[in-house]
């Protein structure tokens, strides 16, 4: 027997007009790549994502069509994804932190018909321009007054879209179409395409404004400093509209001092960004002496976030820290950490233990680990395997075919990731499998080791890297980048690493670099790393 309820797709344009509707006075904040704040509102970024649509139409963009952006947090951004999506089109968010010729690459296989560039991205564009084989639109995301000037024939956003027509009539759609696309920023090979379909955004934005996990409401103010090129803004840009939640939008600016001034001034409540955001705004606030009255909660994911940073948030400023892991394959939330009733009394050294592992997963998420025979693993907090994930909003497969052994008849998806699970369903991760270090037969987890040395006062950021050992197969490394204007000697950090760890954990040897190299997502780069010490030989390696 079927239900007697109606057929509702759930595409994407509902969401929007659920904003302009129920929250159609409610604003929306940018900060302009031009450079003044600019203040908008659902209601007319609903309006103005029709004239895009319309336009897009007129330019002769089909159903399907993939529409490239390069462009960072704001409104018009938000609403040429939208005017996208109602068209029937396929929004394309291109990380302007690859290399020109990554996105020259990504570009074309995704065949993308139309691009929305910032003016900060321009001079990439007029690098790749050449090597674009079925860009045929190329729009500027500014005013008449800022249009650059070029040899490549470019359209002005605020004249194109004042041109259009009023009253465009979304494109009915199926919910399972495709609505965006995003490309894995992998360290090997190629870049990878996820391709987001309306039910899945729709369902992961639902997902991610529950309680557990962002808790987005009409009440929120929100900040997303996470790019939306970065896995859809980690799907702010679904639920927030979804909600209601006042946006400030960050623009191109992403220093301490430009993310405190959004947080005070327009009173953001919650945030979402990776570390090392988070390390700089941490920074302005310990050198200027200011405070966060507003903010109530930041998600921190993208890498691990070290417990001393959980521990500062929430002892200098009150800041409630809700750790987070997923990927873009997963839209991309998949666990959250929040605490559970059963930890609320316990004692705070046990509540950070139990924060800083990644969570666990919301509804619609399910997890495993299994060892490399794919047998599944107990959940037990010690035993680490390999991370398989599963649910309506993770993908099935990659744009073109690519990578089909990540993915099982029985829809799990390996992650790449090593972790384990405990009694109560938080998951840890341990390291990526490629990352993880293998000594005398037994694994060492580089995050565990990270997390503890960043926790010294004088120390700004640190890495390990497992290096070749005559022995043990692989000892850990730790490379570390000193606090400005701190020194520190190599046996300060061992002695404040000593006893924390297990002692055959401990890194062999330290090594002072002035930077520590990050993917364009923000992560530390194992893979540049491991080739920069590719010759290294630990001290006593001949000893041990």
């Amino acid at each position: 027997m079927l239900g007697l309820m109606q057929k509702w797709p759930l595409t994407c344009d509902r969401i929007i007009d659920h904003a302009a509707r129920q929250f159609g006075n409610r604003e929306i904040v940018s900060r302009s790549v031009e450079g003044p704040i600019v203040r908008t509102t659902y209601g007319q970024v609903a309006e103005r994502a029709r004239k895009v649509a319309r336009k897009l139409t007129d330019e002769g963009l089909e159903r399907g069509a993939r529409i490239g952006t390069l462009a960072w947090n704001t409104a018009r951004h938000l609403e040429v994804w939208y005017g996208a999506m109602g068209m029937g089109g396929v929004y394309h968010t291109l990380n302007p932190r690859l290399f020109p010729d990554q996105i020259a690459w990504i570009v074309n296989h995704a065949e993308d018909s139309a691009l929305f560039v910032d003016l900060t991205f321009m001079p990439i564009v007029e690098k790749i321009a050449s090597e674009l084989k079925t860009v045929k639109t190329i729009v500027v995301l500014t005013d008449k007054d800022h249009m650059p000037e070029s040899s490549l024939d470019l359209i002005c956003y605020e004249e194109w879209i004042a041109d259009a027509e009023d009253g465009f009539q979304w494109v009915e759609l199926d919910e399972d179409e495709a609505a965006g696309m995003c490309y894995t920023s992998g360290t090997t090979g190629n870049p990878k395409g996820v391709l987001y379909s309306h039910r899945s955004n729709v369902l992961h934005a639902m997902i991610a404004a529950l309680p557990d996990a962002m808790s987005l409401s009409a009440n929120s103010v929100v900040l997303p400093v996470v790019p939306m090129f970065h896995a859809n803004a980690w799907g702010i840009g679904q639920s927030g509209p979804m909600t209601g939640s006042k946006l400030v939008m960050p623009g191109a600016k992403m220093d301490g001092e430009s993310i405190y001034e959004l947080l005070d001034t327009e009173k953001v409540t919650f945030s979402a960004a990776v570390p090392t955001v988070w390390l700089m705004l941490l920074q302005y606030l310990a050198d200027t002496g200011k405070k966060l009255p507003y903010l109530e909660k930041v998600v921190i994911g993208g890498s691990a976030c070290p417990p001393s940073m959980i521990e500062k948030f929430r002892d200098l400023y009150d800041v409630d820290v809700i750790h987070a892991w997923g990927m873009t394959e997963m839209s991309p939330l998949g666990t959250l950490g929040p605490l559970k009733p059963q930890f609320a009394d316990l004692p705070d050294e046990q509540k950070l233990e139990k924060k800083s592992k990644q969570g666990f997963t919301p509804f619609g998420i399910e997890m495993k680990i299994t060892d490399d025979d794919d047998n599944e693993q107990p959940w037990d907090g010690k035993t680490f395997g390999r991370l398989k994930v599963r649910g309506p909003a993770v993908a099935k497969g990659y744009y073109g075919g690519a990578g089909a052994d990540q993915f099982d008849d029985q829809g799990w998806f390996d992650t790449g990731d090593v972790a384990h699970i405990d009694s109560d369903g938080y998951m840890q991760i341990t390291d990526r499998s490629k990352d993880v270090i293998k000594s005398g037969g037994e694994w060492i987890s580089t995050i565990d080791l990270e997390n503890l040395a960043v926790a010294h006062p004088d120390v700004a950021e640190a890495a390990v890297i497992g290096v070749s050992h005559p022995k043990w197969d692989e000892r850990p490394l730790l490379v570390i980048v000193p606090k400005q204007g701190k020194e520190i000697e190599k046996d300060d950090v061992l002695s404040f690493m000593e006893g924390k760890i297990a002692k055959w954990w401990m890194p062999n040897d330290v090594v002072f670099v002035d930077e520590i190299p990050h993917t364009a997502t923000g992560k530390i780069q194992k893979m540049t790393l491991r080739d920069q010490f590719s010759e290294y030989s630990f001290p006593d390696a001949g000893n041990d």
